[in-house]
């Protein structure tokens, strides 16, 4: 497990190191030296205010150059400095990711606790009218994109019937947001909804094979109750590809909340990365690009790692 570990951590940096080398090269392709700066600055900058912005900036060196001086930084915990708030994009991460942490991750878990149960009563129930009626939503939320069921969620609870504020609350702090809980309620039902989509079904054809086992037969012929039988043996067996799928979709929730931030006006890394690409502000691109590359590794890794823990049977040479 332990050499499984560390050759997983090795292939992950090569992953990252990939990351930040398309990242870097690609954003640098769109514009770079003196048309940044005139992006930046504005179109009416002398020539010595842009030849000072990429002295400062180092836009005068080649590109391999560049990229070996932000890969140094990088190694060192620095991003990078943002050209249109004028503070570091560790300080802009810092002071956002929190909040995406309580969005992301309060949708992520309700979308998980509410999959389960729905999932495997749909495999006990197969072919019935609830499992039937369940698919269907399912499907129809899985093939929905998150922005379009955000804009129905505030057409019909927001715009016709004023049950919910359309925007997100706008507190700096995560006191703040919390203490205005009507607003979260739009943006963390559609991040639920859209995962629920996808972790309900995979739940529920786990459930379907584990159900087929020859033990759950033995079990159910010693006579142990459906519950007994349910709750000891098909649970935990069938979470087993679930908790899996879990761990590869976290980066997928993450890019999802990027999109209902953006939507609802949510104070976090979202909305920062719309307004940074709108703006041309490339060193908070890159650094919440490299972020988000970082929590797909590490999702992927846990993924692995839950699944040789929770089976036995798995093991790593």
């Amino acid at each position: 497990m332990i050499g499984y570990i560390v050759r997983r951590l090795m292939l992950a940096i090569v992953v990252l190191l990939g990351v930040t080398v398309i990242s870097f090269v690609l954003m640098n392709l769109v514009a770079s030296g003196p048309q940044l700066a005139l992006a930046i600055i504005g179109p009416k900058a002398n020539p010595a205010t842009i030849h000072a912005f990429i002295l400062e900036y180092g836009l005068n060196h080649p590109l391999p150059v560049r990229y070996a001086s932000f890969l140094w930084q990088l190694l060192h915990g620095n991003l990078g400095f943002s050209y249109r708030l004028n503070q570091s994009v560790d300080s802009i991460i810092a002071a956002e990711l929190p909040k995406d942490v309580l969005l992301v991750g309060s949708a992520f878990v309700l979308a998980v606790f509410v999959a389960i149960p729905i999932g495997m009563t749909q495999a006990i129930r197969r072919n019935r009218a609830f499992d039937y009626t369940a698919t269907g939503v399912s499907f129809v939320l899985y093939s929905m994109p998150s922005y379009a069921l955000g804009l129905l969620l505030i057409a019909g609870l927001s715009v016709s019937t004023h049950i919910l504020p359309p925007e997100a609350p706008q507190a700096t702090t995560i006191g703040g947001i919390i203490s205005d809980p009507a607003g979260l309620v739009l943006p963390v039902t559609t991040l639920t909804l859209i995962n629920y989509a996808l972790f309900s079904r995979y739940v529920r054809s786990s459930s379907l094979d584990t159900l087929a086992n020859d033990y759950i037969r033995t079990a159910r012929a010693k006579g142990l109750s459906t519950i007994f039988v349910v709750y000891r043996h098909v649970l935990r067996n069938s979470l087993i590809p679930v908790t899996t799928l879990i761990g590869l979709s976290f980066p997928a929730v993450i890019t999802a909340g990027l999109v209902v931030e953006y939507l609802f006006n949510f104070p976090g890394l979202g909305l920062t990365y719309f307004n940074a690409a709108q703006n041309l502000d490339y060193p908070v691109e890159l650094g919440i690009t490299i972020l988000i590359g970082v929590a797909t590794v590490v999702g992927n890794l846990l993924a692995d790692i839950s699944y040789a823990i929770l089976d036995p049977r798995v093991r790593y040479s």
